[in-house]
């Protein structure tokens, strides 16, 4: 098969469209046609070697984290899946024609969503939905999504909403008009440290950002309350012992992949495609994606 090959840590010039051989499935495996992979954060941080302590790459390998295709092939022991099934999933080195995948971490597409959206899912929507959740908040609560515009962001606004909560949107000032379109109540300039001061106290921030915004908005969370973060507790933590700080690290859970996936397909959440570009451009997707922006790109085999 094809497939995006890294044999060395270094900048998107290291990423090499060659031959690969292809995945066998193993048991409790499916192997998989990719439609679709999509480009994160966590994909370019690995290669870059930033993740190499934690998340290394055993040369020479593949990347990639998110996948939407169709089973070609199922391998022993596997049982609700067969061949044609539309499948996505959190898996391994996804930039590829083909991917053997785990069946327990796979989900079937919702019918009606499109297999190359489905692609773009399964990290940010399945991240944002527990990001939120992480923080405990109930119906006619106030909870604060910083990066609210970006698509971790957006999956937390959604799951914020869907439990009744009153969402307030953090964005950059040049964010603001994206972040209208994610669905909460209220739009704040994080950036902006006279809105900051004037926001109200929270029952919760969910944090996608991290950096000195963290510092600033842990300040605004009422005693007892809590701070869900994706990118580690803020600074100065320590000087509000009243706050329980929670760190983040999605997991596979396939209820909500569906969940979200199907609230995509609803248009109930919009999760924005910016590109789509043959799998033999990744090391142009994923400078692209470096310099940041709002919507997801996608990799097509």
């Amino acid at each position: 098969m094809k497939a995006v090959v890294v044999h060395q840590y270094g900048g998107p010039e290291v990423l090499k469209f060659e031959e690969y051989p292809d995945p066998v499935p193993g048991p409790g495996e499916v192997l998989v046609r990719v439609a679709a992979a999509s480009v994160n954060p966590i994909d370019y941080k690995r290669r870059a070697g930033l993740t190499k302590d934690f998340y290394p790459i055993k040369f020479p390998g593949l990347l990639g984290v998110d996948m939407a295709g169709t089973v070609v092939k199922i391998g022993p022991g596997v049982e609700g899946f067969s061949a044609g099934d539309q499948v996505f999933a959190m898996a391994d080195d996804t930039y590829a024609e083909l991917c053997a995948v785990k069946a327990a971490i796979l989900a079937k597409v919702p019918k009606g969503l499109d297999l190359l959206q489905a692609a773009a899912l399964p990290l940010v929507t399945t991240t944002g939905n527990q990001l939120l959740l992480a923080t405990g908040i109930k119906a006619g609560q106030t909870v604060l999504v910083v990066g609210a515009a970006g698509n971790v962001g957006r999956s937390a606004v959604f799951t914020a909403k869907a439990r009744w909560a009153t969402v307030i949107a953090g964005v950059l000032k040049r964010q603001i008009d994206d972040a209208k379109t994610a669905g909460a109540d209220q739009v704040v300039a994080t950036d902006d440290d006279t809105a900051i001061a004037n926001l109200p106290p929270l029952d919760a921030v969910a944090d996608t950002v991290g950096g000195r915004t963290a510092e600033k908005l842990i300040a605004k969370v009422k005693p007892g309350r809590v701070y869900a973060s994706v990118v580690g507790a803020p600074q100065n933590a320590a000087e509000f012992p009243s706050v329980k700080v929670v760190t983040v690290f999605s997991k596979f859970d396939r209820k909500t992949l569906e969940f979200m996936a199907e609230a995509v397909r609803d248009a109930k959440l919009v999760i924005p495609i910016s590109r789509t570009l043959p799998l033999s451009e990744a090391g142009e997707a994923q400078a692209a994606a470096e310099k940041g922006g709002i919507g997801k790109i996608l990799l097509v085999p």
